[in-house]
């Protein structure tokens, strides 16, 4: 057996790393719960679009699987205030770190799981992501626990391998119901399987069943539901895709590849390419490495031939965060590389405590020169109140049948700062259809028809579609126009305007 392969013998000794990695832990969520508990920042968007669907739960929504509606419906029971929208993320990063200490202690040791703990910690995807509420965050806590099942798996000196089977199956089942990435780990099981002989062995008809049955039993709910609204949210994965239809090249393949280094660190991100290409070439990769490079290539993979194609973002690959921090850590100490690591661990660090610095203070983003990267969280609720304040004004020449906007994002930021006026006494909400179709979850869920057209406060973003608006209404009255300034030149404008019978589509 060579130096850092797993065995039995290991896993039972005495770790004595395993008090430092719970306080750690502890210490770091902490510090996030306390953050997000005291930071001005608003929802961005996709936060509060996640909140309204937590609203009405469902198996599935158009564009994403249930799981983080569920998360934000169980930690707003009794308050939606924006630092309990977010409360799950932090606690499942912590959680995720957790997972992944205990498959690195399994197919490692105590030393290379909490450096490989703390790698993760400290990645600047998971700092930024630790303070906002997005799928991201559930699908990697998931993939976290489905690879301590894995390593266990495929450790495990035993004949009731169908546990860590069925475990390994409802994690990844939970992570389908994340993220449809999760299928990147599925994957990365069966690259593994056929090039570990290893592997193969300890896929016992058992095992196999199991895991199976489990992954099966936690995804049938949101596979129905897709059959059942002619597989919406696999449609919009299409959308997102969007071969033909958006620029791809070996400019935007770079890109993304450059993306990398800032999502998950410069040198940890190059001691994680550079190692697994040199070490597979000279076909040095020890058994615990070529199940981490399994399970993490599938994503940077995939979505590195997705930006080829038509582009791709950054955060597409964060099914790669777990197993990526496990061998970062791992090669970086088999290399004989502490110190350098400890650098790497030290330069994150200080970046987290500018973060928590901005998260606390937003002004000094302004001072720094990084305003564009709050835009999405400012604005929202003056934009808000600016809409249910002419709606007010509006309602004393007559009552409005409802609100209709125009745009997904501003549509459901209002939702959530307006969610005691919109339908609590005042109009409904409606989302006004640029197309023939929806192609967002308000446009589904909300859609302005004409039995709300009475008498419609009509709004368009920047104004975008404000012509189109007011040909499907009998009668419009004057246009006007709101704005709200985010700071540094930045704004939301809105124009607004009564129409009044509104007809829909206008047929040519």
């Amino acid at each position: 057996m060579t130096p850092n392969e797993f065995s039995v013998d290991d896993v039972r000794r005495p770790d004595e790393a395993w008090a430092w990695a719970v306080g750690l832990t502890v210490l770091l969520t902490a510090a996030r719960l306390v953050a997000i508990r005291l930071s001005p920042l608003q929802l961005y968007p996709d936060e509060a679009q996640y909140w309204l669907w937590s609203r009405h739960l469902d198996f599935g929504y158009f564009t994403k699987p249930p799981l983080v509606a569920w998360l934000i419906r169980a930690t707003t029971l009794f308050n939606s205030a924006e630092p309990l929208v977010r409360l799950s993320s932090p606690l499942l990063h912590g959680a995720a770190g957790i997972c992944l200490y205990r498959a690195a202690r399994r197919l490692y040791d105590s030393r290379t799981a909490l450096f490989g703990l703390l790698v993760y910690g400290l990645t600047p995807a998971v700092q930024l992501g630790a303070f906002v509420m997005s799928t991201d965050t559930p699908l990697v806590a998931c993939l976290a626990a489905a690879l301590w099942a894995y390593a266990a798996l495929t450790s495990e000196a035993t004949r009731r391998r169908w546990i860590p089977g069925a475990w390994l199956g409802l994690m990844l089942g939970l992570a389908f119901l994340a993220k449809y990435a999760a299928l990147y780990a599925a994957i990365g099981v069966a690259a593994h399987a056929a090039l570990d002989r290893d592997a193969r062995k300890a896929w016992t008809p058992g095992a196999l069943a199991a895991a199976f049955g489990a992954f099966a039993l936690m995804a049938a709910p949101n596979l129905i539901w897709n059959a059942a609204h002619r597989l919406a949210a696999f449609g919009h994965l299409t959308q997102e895709a969007a071969w033909g239809a958006r620029k791809g090249g070996i400019g935007e393949a770079l890109a993304f590849l450059g993306s990398q280094f800032g999502v998950f660190g410069p040198i940890p991100f190059a001691v994680l390419i550079g190692g697994a290409v040199w070490l597979a070439a000279r076909r040095r990769l020890h058994r615990s490495d070529l199940l981490l490079v399994c399970w993490a290539a599938p994503a940077l993979l995939i979505v590195l031939g997705q930006a080829f194609m038509a582009g791709a973002k950054a955060n597409w690959a964060a099914a790669s965060f777990a197993p990526g921090s496990i061998l970062v850590a791992a090669w970086m100490l088999r290399w004989g590389r502490p110190r350098v690591l400890i650098f790497v661990l030290a330069s994150h660090a200080l970046l987290a405590l500018g973060g928590l610095a901005v998260v606390l203070a937003p002004p000094l983003a302004d001072r720094i020169g990084l305003s564009v990267a709050l835009r999405g969280v400012r604005g929202g609720r003056e934009a808000t109140e600016l809409l249910i304040g002419e709606a007010k004004a509006q309602q004393l020449a007559g009552p409005l049948t409802a609100v209709a906007i125009d745009e997904r994002e501003l549509f459901n930021i209002v939702a959530y700062y307006g969610r005691d006026y919109f339908g609590q006494g005042g109009p409904p909400l409606k989302a006004w259809l640029a197309g023939a179709y929806p192609q967002n979850q308000a446009e589904l869920a909300a859609p302005l028809t004409p039995a709300d057209g009475a008498r419609v406060l009509a709004v368009s973003r920047d104004g975008v579609h404000t012509p189109a608006m007011r040909a499907q209404f009998q009668s419009a009255g004057e246009t006007e126009i709101g704005q709200i300034w985010l700071g540094h030149g930045q704004r939301v404008r809105m124009e607004m305007f009564v129409g009044q019978t509104f007809r829909g589509p206008v047929k040519r």
